[in-house]
This record gives structure tokens, sequence and C-alpha cells, in this order.
């Protein structure tokens, strides 16, 4: 009898792949932890406090998209759409406050039902259309991207008249602690336990273990796959009020290459490319340490082009470890 890939099931083949999950885990703070004694010693401003909560709170967006795309590389496919799908979110948000003039508690739900709704769109596209996810996701990321440019009239909304909306984001209900930072602690918190402890979580592993065999217990693959789309672009549309809120307003033009950063935050933080593993721990471990990065190199003065190539250079790194971890497995 073939045994699907679930955290129950890694349990019930043995201890070796809940260890060799926390030893991933382990691995990757460990080299937040080296990377950030680094820059310490480098730079002495980069070890204190505000520092320390600028980054938290350039991790905010990154990591919100971060926590939706490790359901989806769990359930292998890839969403490239997460980049530009945000900044459309962000225009949408502009669209539904500014103006169509929705009070808050109206338009920031539907911004972020709107980023489910292009998740949907995704699902419907991978699952029912069987079109890969590359390609399904990369037409999205172009869609998105004219989208976003089209409602805006290629030009900036501002929420400089809309009381509240910047709190979202640089507000303190905490003190010292911006609710943008408070928000993705309990996303992730939220997410942490859905993938863990409920049946979408259970399926997103058993999907990206093994899909056939999956299919071939009784359960309706693509009905959750539309699940598991539709459920990372709620996460899209969060990023997308998260960075409107953050700038004061909603720019068409932003979003390109955070797809990446947040693809490579997942796959840092231990998730497999392959589908199957993954936590999101690993994945906000990851963010840190791409938010790190920047932070580090932009405090060094590193010129930008620079900064690429060592983020390039990082996510080979995380990419070719991901393939040794499959070859060992």
């Amino acid at each position: 009898m073939t045994t699907v890939k679930t955290p129950a099931g890694e349990q019930a083949g043995g201890l070796t792949g809940a260890v060799k999950s926390r030893l991933q885990q382990l691995l990757a703070f460990a080299s937040l932890v080296v990377i950030y004694a680094f820059f310490s010693i480098v730079s002495p401003f980069f070890f204190s406090y505000g520092n320390f909560i600028a980054i938290l709170f350039s991790t905010v967006v990154i990591g919100t998209l971060a926590i939706g795309t490790t359901f989806v590389i769990i359930s292998a496919g890839i969403d490239l759409s997460i980049g530009t799908g945000m900044a459309l979110c962000a225009v949408m948000s502009g669209v539904f406050i500014v103006n169509l003039h929705l009070p808050l508690a109206l338009g920031v739900p539907l911004t972020i039902l709107f980023g489910g709704f292009m998740g949907l769109v995704n699902g419907v596209n991978v699952a029912v259309l069987r079109i890969p996810p590359f390609i399904a996701t990369l037409a999205m990321m172009l869609a998105a991207g004219g989208l976003a440019l089209v409602l805006s009239h290629s030009t900036p909304i501002y929420f400089t008249d809309i009381a509240g909306y910047t709190d979202l984001s640089s507000g303190f209900l905490i003190p010292n602690l911006p609710n943008a930072v408070l928000i993705l602690l309990v996303i992730a918190i939220i997410a942490g336990v859905l993938l863990t402890k409920s049946v979408l979580g259970r399926y997103t592993y058993s999907i990206g273990s093994n899909e056939e065999v999956t299919a071939l217990s009784g359960i309706d693959v693509r009905r959750w796959k539309l699940g598991i789309y539709a459920f990372a672009g709620l996460f899209t549309g969060l990023a997308g009020v998260m960075i409107s809120a953050r700038l004061g307003s909603a720019q068409p033009a932003t979003g390109m290459g955070y797809e990446l950063q947040a693809i490579a935050a997942v796959v840092i933080g231990g998730t497999s490319l392959s589908g199957g593993k993954g936590s999101i721990i690993g994945t906000l471990i990851g963010a840190l340490i791409i938010s790190v990065l920047n932070n580090g190199l932009q405090i060094m003065s590193i010129p930008q082009e620079w900064q690429n190539v060592i983020l390039g250079a990082v996510i080979l790194v995380a990419v070719y470890t991901d393939r040794i971890r499959k070859k060992e497995a």
C-alpha cells in the first residue's frame, strides 16, 4: 500500500523526515545569524534597534508574498504572478478606496478578495485547463502588469486624503512595533496552523508529494488545487494593501522582482521546489535572510547592480541545495 506523504505521513514513516526538516530550518536560521553578525561587525549602525525594526518592516511585503507562495510550492506548483499581481491589487485598493470612495472596512477586504480571485484564475488555468504552472502564472504576470497600468492610467493613486490607510502599515498598536510587522506575525501564525493542522494543509502536502496517489485515494485534486492557488492569492492581495499603505500610494509599476525574492525566501527556508516539503517558519527565516542581505548591502553602499548579482547567487545556491536534498532523499 502506497503512503501519501503528509505531516502525519512523515511521522508514520519514521522520524527521519521530521529530523531533516528541523535540521534544514536550523541551518537556515544559523545562516541568518551568521549574515547578521557579519554586517554587524562591518557596520556598527547595522546592529541597532532602529535598524532591526527597519529590517522587520522591510520583510513584511516579501514575507507576506512568500507565505502564500509556500502553499503553492509545497503543492509542486509555482506562481510567477505575485509581484505584478501585488501591484495590481495595490491599484485596485486605490480604485476601491480613492476613486469609488469605499470605506476602509470594505475597500481593504475587497482588495484582498481580488487577490484571491487572481489566484483562482491561476488555479483554473493550472488545474482545469492543465496549463503548466510556469506558463499559466507567467501569463498572469504579464496580464496583471498591464492591467495595473491600464486601470491607473499609468499614474500613481495617492491615499493622502484617506484617514487611517497608511496606519495599516506604519501605525503602532503596540509601541515601537509597526502594525505591518504585527500583521505579518499574525498571518504567519494563521498560515502555519492551517498548513500543519487543517485539511487544506494536509492535502497541500499530499498533492505535492504524489498527485497521482492523492487522486487515487479519492481526493478531488483539481478542486483542492483551485483552493490552494486562491488561498495563496489572498496573500498577494494583502501584500498589495501593505505596500500601498507603506508608500501612501498605489504605484502601478511596482512589483517586478518581488516574485523572485519571495520564491527565493521560500526555497532558502527549506521548501522543496519538487513539492511535498516546507514550513512557514522556514519561509519567514528565508524572508529575513533576503531582507538582512538587502539592508546590509545598502548600508555598505554596495551598488544596486551588485546587490542584484549577490541576490542572484543566493538564489542559485538555494536551488542547488534543494536539488541536493532531493537527490539524497
